[in-house]
């Protein structure tokens, strides 16, 4: 059988459309973890993903007569877009259903390659039944994302065009898994001539079916999965795809959503090519793996499959890449609610980098205080952090492993509150490390902080919103403070945002 997927392979009629993508090096990443880093590039493919090679072949190699009554398929983006491009090469008809999550620029793109358009579902599993049904009623030809031998080879091309790139033996490939095709086909083909080269699959720890299907020995269907990396979206791999997974993958790894973004990162600091969340889980399993292994000296690729990535996704990336990365911690801190124990506790922290400071007065003897911090020596700075603030006397929980916090918290921190005398003012200030203290040592203890919130987003500024309680008498001498301070202010008092969510 091994044989026949061969001969597929090498017959594949991938390149009418597709072509051989670069195998990248990534000097950063190589550097950082001591390993020769390869990246293949199925991002440079028309459709910006490999999708196109499975989806090519298979239409390519239909009879006339069946390729006559159009082609269908279900998908979340990348598998829809090579149809819609093949069925076109070919000059049939397609019809392509979606999950309605599927991020808008791959339902443009499909569009735009002239098929038609069917939404349906949440997620893959809903959007293929739906496809299964209309295919039997239109009779037409339904072309799987994974679960079909000329799908297999076509990605299994992936796998032959590393070997003949690679520089010399390859130690790991690392491979992001949905329902398996692009796995199947890469390690059936590379097993087959670098059997010492080991085939790891990466899914994220909420779409984790080919994982928990290989740890039980029988294909399990998920009773849900995340849409963070919609691409792999899938609640039940294939059958064939499984059965070649059993004998030619060596492990599968789980990620996390923010090592996913993590990786995301790195791909763009080596290749300057932004990835989708799927197209990045391979370095992030790369990146686990060699954690986990202590690896050094290794040849190791990981391929980038996708790169169709909607822009404003980009936020919430960048905002937990940090923290995917071990670069950022998030802290809970309950101090004193006092004058100056503002000012008291940022010298505890000293010359550490703030990036994130919320903070509300609350009533009663002690506040809640919701910190980022940018961490230089990963993890055990973090620690080292927790057991400062605990032996200063402060009450601190961790809050960067804590999803909700991260999700949800950081941005909730703080109300309405109903004080006298607040000013609410918008400051600017040069940002570098310690920036803050010194900000708030500028500002002084005079009057009671009652509102602060803080980001550092990497820029040459930082910039602070303040509640100060400043009493009507004493608005002249705050003001010949300000005018010390030279710092950039505006006063916000009057905003009617703060008048709707946070003031009296």
């Amino acid at each position: 059988m091994i044989d026949e997927y061969i001969e597929r392979i090498l017959r594949a009629r991938v390149y009418d459309v597709a072509i051989q993508s670069s195998l990248d090096a990534a000097p950063r990443m190589s550097a950082r973890l001591g390993n020769e880093v390869l990246i293949k590039r199925e991002d440079q493919q028309p459709v910006f993903s490999f999708k196109l090679r499975g989806a090519y072949n298979k239409i390519a190699n239909l009879s006339d007569t069946a390729a006559r009554r159009g082609v269908i398929c279900a998908s979340a983006g990348n598998h829809a877009q090579g149809v819609a491009l093949a069925a076109r090469r070919r000059g049939i008809p397609a019809l392509i259903v979606m999950p309605a999550t599927t991020p808008s620029i791959k339902v443009e793109a499909v569009l735009a390659l002239g098929a038609e358009v069917v939404l349906q579902g949440e997620a893959y599993d809903a959007a293929y039944e739906h496809a299964v049904r209309l295919a039997s009623e239109r009779q037409m030809v339904f072309v799987h994302p994974f679960d079909d031998p000329d799908v297999i080879a076509g990605q299994g091309t992936v796998g032959m065009e590393i070997l003949r790139q690679a520089p010399g033996h390859i130690d790991a490939i690392f491979v992001a898994i949905g329902g398996g095709g692009l796995i199947a086909g890469i390690a059936t083909y590379v097993k087959y001539l670098s059997p010492r080269t080991r085939i790891i699959g990466v899914q994220p720890e909420d779409s984790s079916a080919m994982y928990q299907s290989l740890k039980k020995g029988e294909r399990v269907t998920l009773d849900r999965v995340g849409i963070f990396a919609d691409g792999v979206a899938v609640k039940r791999v294939g059958e064939e795809t499984f059965r070649l997974a059993r004998k030619y993958v060596d492990e599968v790894l789980l990620v996390s959503s923010d090592e996913i973004c993590s990786a995301i990162q790195d791909t763009f600091e080596d290749t300057r090519a932004i990835v989708e969340p799927s197209g990045a889980l391979s370095l992030a399993g790369l990146k686990r793996y060699v954690a986990r292994t202590g690896w050094q000296g290794k040849r190791l690729v990981a391929i980038n499959c996708g790169a169709n990535m909607n822009f404003d996704r980009l936020r919430h990336i960048a905002e937990r890449a940090d923290l995917g990365g071990g670069r950022e911690a998030l802290l809970a801190v309950e101090i004193p609610e006092e004058r100056g124990s503002f000012l008291r506790f940022c010298g505890v922290l000293g010359e550490r980098n703030i990036t994130e400071f919320n903070y509300r007065e609350q009533q009663g003897q002690r506040a809640q205080i919701f910190v980022g911090m940018n961490l230089t020596r990963g993890v055990q700075e973090r620690h080292d952090t927790v057991k400062l603030l605990a032996d200063a006397g402060y009450p601190v929980v961790d809050m960067t492993d804590n999803e909700m916090a991260k999700l949800h918290v950081r941005y909730m921190v703080g109300g309405h509150a109903h004080l006298s005398d607040e000013m609410l003012l918008r400051f600017e200030f040069p940002e570098r490390p310690g920036a803050l203290l010194r900000f708030l040592e500028a500002v002084g203890s005079r009057w009671n902080i009652s509102l602060f919130h803080y980001r550092n987003h990497g820029s040459d500024c930082g910039r602070v919103l303040a509640g100060i309680q400043v009493p009507q008498s004493e608005r002249a001498q705050f003001a010949d403070h300000l005018q010390v301070l030279r710092y950039p202010w505006v006063d916000e008092t009057d905003n009617a945002a703060y008048r709707m969510f946070l003031g009296g």
